[in-house]
């Protein structure tokens, strides 16, 4: 272990950038035989021969000549699927991304030293800023450790991200905007802004060439909140960031129009580091019961987060905090990272600062004040009342499971993964009577610049198992034969998409030639059984693992009649998130939670009493 560490302090964060293999193109044959399996859960006999046909036809006509297309492309780009995938799940996306896109998740620091506590929102927040820019720092030094699986890097681009990122909105299409630079590559903007009742400050995090401290962290926070306090409360013109996106595109146009000084502001913003929130309100949080501090972080006060901003860091008025991140610049694993990095800290520090309490003759934070109108103002109240309507819709519940964990699921030698999935597949099927085609996000960073892969959990192999479990004919064997199948299955296809070997993102590809030659789409593409079965976005589970570690997250349903889930494992529990939205009269997250902790123990049983 030593030696890890040792050798970590030599190794840069990018630096294994350029040796990193490019993104392969996986055999057609390959991914139209995945593919198909993947429809059978969701097709009657007729269909799936009808599907067969298409996928035929498919195979040994137009897809062949797109696939070679494709293949042209990939020899010219070490990822093929980088900007497509970008522009076509995120930025080309009109629907407001503040809520629908974004991803929200509280830190764990209620769990050990900062338990709920009114007043304490300032002093916190000082002490959790400054670990925030001192991995802005390590970043910027690249001194955070590459991470890897086994000995092999992964690529670590979208770490680049985290910080002075931001997206700015377009009339067809969104951009983001990357301020970031390494030192050895530059000057980086190392400034902050700070959102309270409507208003925005910035102010420099360095002064006299190093850190500012939490006292003087602290300082500067407790002046904006008074001033805000005493004062009226600002336009928020940060709801306009969770408006429809070419409705915030013209309002923002319109805004720049009004005054230059205005465009000044923000840029501003989007080149801060991050936003700090500072919301009135107090979530109730405990241990196990994360719902309402999750729900806040997710549909809370639209005037205090920039919806657009890659990194907005909330606090509550009883010190517990989390964020609110824009997803198109990276992926949730970038937050886990730099969340539990500061976790870490405030558990070694005991959740105090023990440094110098000597204030520097800092200069105050500037308010950055915005010229407005009688129509930005209408703009506002429309972006607000838009956004708190379909905010109301959404369902969070957010719950810890404290029977057992990973422990005792490695003991039983299940994937804790695995095991999650095929509970929440099982309680799907039990509460709705019928599969649920379900995305799971795999991670494809073994590849440049890779990021994601569709990995669909929704099995034949597992419907067979969640079949048997509701037939009280199926003997215990038979039922943890097939639960057996169903995780053998899962894991291969878990290890397949990590190493470019999945099929969604080539048929994405394929699809997209064919709109950039002007060909007509592919019938494969509107076969009902392709959105049936989850293509196109239609999937009505949407789920990741956030992974091992005290960190927590949500995002929304990809569907109306879907449900979001993100989890976390750990040793004694799992932690899991799930939305729904309360206008579709059949789906219900509570209920659905409550039956994936039923499976758990169900599972659980299956494999103590197989055996005797």
């Amino acid at each position: 272990m030593e030696n890890q560490l040792a050798k970590s302090t030599e190794e840069r964060t990018f630096q294994y950038q350029d040796s990193l293999p490019s993104l392969p193109v996986p055999s057609l044959e390959d991914s139209l035989k995945k593919y198909l399996e993947s429809v059978k859960p969701f097709a009657n006999e007729e269909e799936y021969k009808k599907t067969e046909e298409i996928v035929k036809k498919f195979q040994n006509g137009i897809g062949e000549k797109l696939h070679q297309k494709l293949l042209e492309r990939a020899k010219g780009k070490r990822n093929w699927l980088e900007e497509w995938w970008l522009n076509v799940a995120y930025l080309d996306v009109r629907i407001p991304s503040q809520l629908n896109v974004n991803f929200a998740g509280p830190v764990a620091h209620f769990e050990h030293y900062w338990p709920p506590k009114e007043d304490t929102q300032l002093e916190r927040g000082s002490i959790i800023l400054w670990h925030n820019v001192n991995y802005w720092q390590l970043l910027r030094k690249e001194k955070v450790p590459v991470q890897k699986v086994g000995n092999t890097p992964l690529d670590m681009n979208q770490f680049r991200m985290l910080f002075s990122t931001c997206k700015v909105p377009g009339i067809s299409r969104d951009s983001i905007m990357s301020y970031f630079r390494t030192e050895s590559e530059g000057h980086s903007p190392s400034h902050i802004a700070v959102l309270c009742r409507g208003r925005v400050f910035v102010f420099d995090v360095i002064h006299e060439g190093c850190l500012i401290t939490p006292p003087e962290l602290l300082r500067q926070l407790t002046y904006i909140y008074k001033k805000c306090h005493g004062e009226p409360d600002g336009p928020g013109i940060a709801a306009l960031t969770s408006e429809e996106r070419t409705q915030w595109a013209k309002a923002r146009e319109y805004l720049i129009g009004l005054d230059p000084e205005n465009l000044t502001s923000l840029e501003k913003i989007q080149s801060s580091l991050l936003v700090y929130s500072i919301e009135d309100s107090s979530p109730h949080v405990t241990p196990e019961d994360y719902t309402q501090v999750t729900a806040m972080l997710l549909i809370g006060d639209p005037t205090v987060r920039w919806g657009d901003k890659s990194y907005n860091l909330i606090s509550f008025s009883n010190g517990v905090f989390g964020c609110n991140c824009d997803h198109a610049p990276f992926d949730a694993m970038v937050m886990v990272n730099i969340s539990y990095y500061v976790d870490e800290k405030i558990l070694e520090n005991e959740g105090r600062w023990k440094g110098s309490e000597k204030v520097r003759d800092i200069p105050l934070p500037e308010e950055l004040v915005f010229t407005v109108d009688e129509k930005v103002l209408s703009d506002i109240n429309q972006a607000k009342a838009q956004y708190l309507k379909q905010a109301s819709d959404l369902q969070i519940v957010s719950y810890a499971f404290t029977s057992f964990g990973k422990k005792l699921t490695k003991k039983m030698m299940l994937h804790p993964d695995t095991f999650i999935q095929l509970a929440l597949q099982l309680a799907y099927y039990r509460l709705h009577g019928r599969p649920g085609c379900c995305y799971e996000t795999a991670m494809t960073r073994y590849f440049y610049h890779g990021r994601t892969e569709t990995m669909r959990s929704c099995t034949v192999e597992a419907v067979s198992w969640c079949q048997s479990m509701n037939d009280s004919s199926t003997s215990l064997l038979e039922r943890q034969e097939k639960m057996l199948q169903a995780f053998a299955k899962h894991n291969k296809m878990m290890k397949d998409c990590s190493t470019g070997k999945g099929f969604d993102r080539h048929l994405l590809g394929l699809l997209l030639i064919a709109k950039e030659e002007g060909l007509p789409v592919p019938e494969l593409f509107t076969d009902p059984l392709f959105s049936k079965s989850g293509g196109g976005g239609n999937f009505v589970l949407s789920t990741s693992l956030i992974g091992y570690l005290r960190v927590h997250g949500v995002v929304v349903p990809m569907v109306h009649n879907g449900y979001g889930f993100f989890y976390q494992i750990r040793d004694d529990r799992f932690v899991v998130s799930c939305t729904a939205w309360k206008s579709c009269p059949e789906t219900d997250a509570e209920k659905l939670v409550q039956l994936i902790f039923v499976a758990f123990h169900d599972m659980i049983q299956l494999m103590n009493t197989a055996h005797l």
